[in-house]
């Protein structure tokens, strides 16, 4: 009965609808948690005890910094001063690729698709250029910058909680393949859309971006303190708290200030009590033995099937499913890494492989572009071999 009622579920949350209904993947995950407990998959003690508060946290506090930064009009001011300078299409393309990866490494991927997607609307329709190949490298960027850091996106999160590795030892592990990344990101699209990278950039002026500066002033300074705590050392989630109490600290509205994306966080708790239901059944323990002679061949094998389940059932759900294995093999840091890799690089494969993807397509779609998912498919399916081929090579090495 679990095993049916959690491919049921993971199903309806690979589709992202139940037919008739009008439910999303927060919706299903906490239907399908209350329905597991109802049926005595998972007791309601163990399905309390199954929820990560402390990845709960940690999300909800870098959502706090990232709602800071969008008032105070960060990274509008970043992205239109960065795109600024650009006297080439080459050189648009770079900054696009650029500016999207390391703010997705430095804050979560999803807010940093979310504000710059418009601005590359926009800049694109000013300069007369074709908005589809910018508007991939913003997606697939934001990606492949997210793997380089513990907060670069919500599976990322969730393994460096329950790894325990640390944020320093992530980043160093990680960045190279992330910078190699991007560079790999900014040569496919070129090459996929040759048309689109000739001759030079017309001159335009563009609105100035208008940041809210008392405001900027002090969230930079708390996300200064709030890296070096990361660097030190510091644990991530009392850091990232510490850091999202001392902004609700302020005179703007409180329903501004906790304008979260609360449909991530009820999807995160519905889903921390699937996979509870997956581990207390006896499930999980199945899973791996079937999985065992795969996963224990090495970081090329346990990245290909980590990849492919990430594009069935998405990377977040994925990561949690191997969560109750990782302790079992032979070197469990390195086997958190290539998840951490694995998970989010494969996310790039398709327009539906990453919520970064889709809501670059989503918003793009409200300002009348239609980025067609056989458009994004052309760059994606190379961007995500090519960059899984560096993730597996160097984790390989280190």
């Amino acid at each position: 009965m679990t095993a049916i009622l959690v491919g049921l579920i993971y199903t309806a949350i690979a589709v992202g609808q139940v037919p008739g209904l009008r439910m999303n993947r927060a919706t299903i995950a906490l239907a399908g948690a209350a329905l597991l407990v109802v049926v005595g998959s998972i007791s309601e003690q163990a399905a309390l005890h199954a929820i990560d508060m402390g990845t709960i946290l940690l999300l909800g506090a870098m959502m706090v910094v990232n709602v800071n930064l969008r008032m105070a009009g960060f990274f509008r001011f970043v992205g239109s001063h960065t795109l600024r300078i650009a006297h080439t299409p080459r050189m648009l393309l770079a900054l696009v690729v650029g500016s999207s990866g390391v703010l997705s490494a430095v804050f979560l991927n999803d807010p940093v698709c979310l504000m710059l997607t418009p601005l590359v609307v926009d800049l694109t329709h000013r300069l007369q250029r074709d908005p589809i190949p910018y508007l991939v490298g913003l997606a697939t960027a934001a990606n492949v910058g997210s793997v380089a850091t513990i907060t670069g996106n919500p599976q990322n999160l969730i393994i460096g909680q329950a790894s325990g590795i640390s944020y320093l030892t992530f980043l160093l592990h990680l960045a190279p393949v992330a910078l190699m990344g991007l560079v790999v990101c900014w040569g496919v699209i070129i090459l996929v859309y040759p048309t689109e990278f000739k001759g030079k950039l017309p001159e335009v002026v563009l609105p100035p971006p208008r940041p809210y500066t008392p405001l900027l002033s002090r969230v930079l300074l708390i996300v200064a303190g709030l890296m070096i705590a990361f660097l030190s050392g510091v644990s991530i989630v009392t850091a990232a708290c510490a850091a999202a109490a001392i902004l609700l600290v302020s005179r703007l509205r409180p329903r501004k200030l906790l304008a979260l994306d609360w449909d991530l966080l009820a999807f995160f708790a519905g889903l921390f009590v699937v996979t509870g239901a997956i581990e207390a059944s006896g499930l999980s323990e199945n899973i791996f033995h079937i999985l065992q002679p795969l996963l224990q061949d090495g970081v090329a094998v346990f990245s290909l099937v980590v990849a492919t389940l990430s594009n069935i059932v998405s990377n977040v759900p994925a990561v949690l499913l191997f969560t109750p294995m990782m302790s079992d093999f032979a070197e469990p840091q390195r086997a958190w890494l290539v998840l951490a890799m694995a998970s989010t690089l494969a996310g790039n494969l398709t327009l539906l492989g990453s919520a970064a993807t889709l809501i670059v397509a989503e918003v793009a779609d409200q300002r009348g572009v239609k980025l067609s998912f056989m458009a994004y498919l052309r760059a994606g399916i190379p961007i995500t071999i090519l960059t899984l081929f560096i993730g597996i090579l160097w984790l390989q090495l280190v």
